[in-house]
């Protein structure tokens, strides 16, 4: 069955419906980012099998994010003095270089996956404590970065009634700014070897909090990993990730992510 193509003012009116819902967040919208969240797990799976030109913009832009978010670690702990990084061929924007296909695989099939981590020497650098920590931080910031003008950019298309209906572009960069929130205020748990533990082995490097530090150090990892096969099950572990992650991108295009999601994953 064949519909006739609708006026484009007709479908304009339906995206802005779709994306102006109430930004209160009431209890169905937390039951949509449950559902949100689970299927964030079989994205690219979903999108292949509906939409594989949908599939690669998310490609695309997984692999963009990932590689400047370690490049961004590895230009940090050159600027702070350390080269490691630069000798080992990490400061290069080439993905190739940053790819670790035993953590990629997983992402594209789970949901969940890692990068090659990027090494450094904390004893080259000129200020190790702070230093280390700004060479942490350094990933999450460049995703902050990276979401920011993905927002800004299609929150102008929205503001412009340029979409019209779902395209590479369109989707290319609402993947783009979702993948970037996620890995922004995932890397900032504060557990070892995630970027947030930085930070946290900074603050708390009294001697007094020795015990502290060695159960995030060792016990830390075991417990995340426990949070990621809870997650598979429907469980929304990753709450305090994803209800932020909705959030600032509910500012970045001032719409209601939710709504944009959903519209989406209807393949427009």
């Amino acid at each position: 069955m064949v519909s006739a193509p609708r006026p484009q003012e007709e479908q304009n009116c339906d995206i802005k419906r779709k994306l102006s819902i109430d930004r209160g967040y009431s209890i169905t919208v937390d039951e949509n980012r449950q559902v949100r969240y689970d299927a964030f797990h079989s994205m690219f799976l979903t999108l292949l099998f509906h939409s594989p030109k949908l599939a690669v913009a998310w490609l695309v832009a997984i692999l963009i994010a990932m590689t400047v978010h370690e490049f961004s670690h590895a230009l940090a702990a050159v600027l702070r003095g350390d080269q490691t990084a630069e000798r080992a061929g990490r400061l290069t924007l080439n993905p190739l270089a940053h790819l670790d296909l035993t953590g990629f695989l997983p992402l594209l099939l789970l949901g969940f996956g890692w990068a090659k981590p990027v090494p450094y020497n904390p004893y080259n650098l000129r200020h190790p404590k702070w230093d280390s920590v700004v060479v942490g931080l350094a990933g999450p910031v460049s995703n902050l970065i990276m979401a920011v003008v993905a927002g800004v950019i299609l929150r102008f298309l929205l503001a412009g009634n340029a979409v019209t209906s779902l395209n590479l572009l369109v989707g290319f960069l609402f993947f783009f700014l979702l993948i970037n929130l996620f890995l922004l205020f995932f890397n900032l748990i504060p557990v070892h070897p995630l970027d947030g533990s930085k930070l946290f082995f900074a603050l708390f490097d009294a001697p007094k909090w020795a015990p502290l530090r060695d159960f995030v150090a060792y016990r830390g990892p075991q417990i995340l990993f426990f949070l990621v096969i809870l997650s598979f099950f429907g469980l929304n572990v990753f709450g305090f990730i994803s209800a932020p992650a909705f959030g600032m991108c509910d500012v970045l295009i001032g719409g209601k992510c939710a709504a944009f999601y959903h519209w989406i994953f209807s393949f427009g």
